[in-house]
């Protein structure tokens, strides 16, 4: 009975975003509540686990905290400095370089931040709207993959070491680094390439992307703090709650397996999934897979990536847009990756 309860709770969590508006709106307050109901009814629910909940999201919140704060009040300077590097550099290398740094940056400064800074990047860029959009998606890839490193690059990596931190993989801060560092980093760099494969079919025009009037208030900058430590508190709940599915079912799955079960993470965000699938008892390729087809496969749609949802939103970037670029290099990269993964140890 508990592995049925279970599995309507999981079912809830996939479908309730997209089938009511109000959920989506609200999803932290959502997930936090079925997390609890999942922790309860697996019996997994302790002071422990209530302690943990607590005290996990602070470092990434505190990041998305300080760095939204630092971003609010330099942000004139940053679009100054942006300025004068499109004068000093060639459009190729510029873009280049923006993909890349933006991509390792964030697992300093978090996904969030990386995506505000390409924000700014874009509406400061004033090229050919189809050709912005290309460059968007691809700098969300990397921002995606980049943000995974550390904990306090994106909730997926925070929910990551905190379940693993004991037995047997004693998950430390560098965890995630050691475990796809060498996949990811090279696709970052691949990812910089990319655009110039769009240069080439021109990006020059009057159309282009611009961010809305919305801007950086204080207030914005402490919501978006708070929302966040809201949704790694529901996802660590999730997670714990999730742990007889886990046992059960996910454990079964040949790693290569999880990886392109994965593609999932296209329309759902990835932090949940891993929440739901990751456990101490699944082996280190089962993780790396997992992981790896989650980090992918979330750049493909909006919903699969926190940076991917800030930037559309603020660029206003239809679904659509997104798809058209999204999808033909998120199978590609998941093609490429397979081929990588399967010459690996299992």
């Amino acid at each position: 009975m508990v592995i049925y309860g279970l599995l309507l709770i999981f079912l809830i969590v996939l479908l309730a975003p997209f089938l009511f508006k109000a959920v989506e709106r609200n999803l932290e307050v959502f997930l936090l509540g079925l997390g609890i109901l999942a922790a309860v009814v697996s019996g997994e629910f302790s002071l422990r686990l209530i302690r943990e909940a607590v005290v996990e999201p602070v470092k990434i919140t505190g990041a998305v905290l300080l760095f939204g704060f630092l971003f609010r009040w330099s942000r004139q300077k940053i679009r100054h400095a942006l300025d004068w590097l499109t004068l000093q550099l060639t459009l190729p290398v510029f873009i280049f370089l923006v993909v890349v740094v933006l991509g390792l940056a964030s697992s300093v400064i978090t996904a969030i931040i990386s995506s505000l800074l390409l924000v700014e990047i874009i509406s400061a860029l004033r090229l050919e709207r189809r050709f912005e959009v290309h460059l968007v998606v691809i700098a969300c890839f990397s921002i995606g993959l980049g943000a995974a490193l550390t904990p306090i690059g994106e909730p997926l990596s925070t929910i990551l070491v905190a379940k693993l931190k004991g037995p047997p993989h004693y998950a430390s801060v560098l965890y995630p680094l050691g475990l796809v560092g060498f996949l990811v980093i090279p696709g970052i760099f691949f990812l910089g390439l990319l655009p110039s494969v769009y240069l080439m079919k021109g990006s020059t025009g009057r159309d282009t992307l611009e961010e809305g009037e919305e801007g950086e208030t204080v207030w914005s900058v402490l919501l978006r703090a708070i929302r966040v430590y809201a949704f790694v508190m529901a996802l660590l709940f999730l997670g714990s709650g999730f742990k007889p599915i886990i046992d059960e079912f996910v454990i079964r799955l040949p790693s290569l397996v999880l990886y392109w079960v994965n593609m999932a993470s296209a329309i759902l965000d990835n932090a949940t999934l891993t929440a739901a699938e990751i456990g101490p008892a699944l082996s280190e390729a089962q993780i790396r897979d997992a992981i790896m087809g989650l980090l992918i496969a979330g750049g493909m749609l909006i919903p699969g990536n926190i940076p991917n949802i800030i930037s559309a939103h603020k660029l206003h970037i239809t679904s659509k847009e997104w798809a058209w670029t999204g999808v033909p290099i998120g199978i590609f990269l998941m093609l490429v990756y397979f081929l990588v993964l399967l010459l690996l140890p299992r």
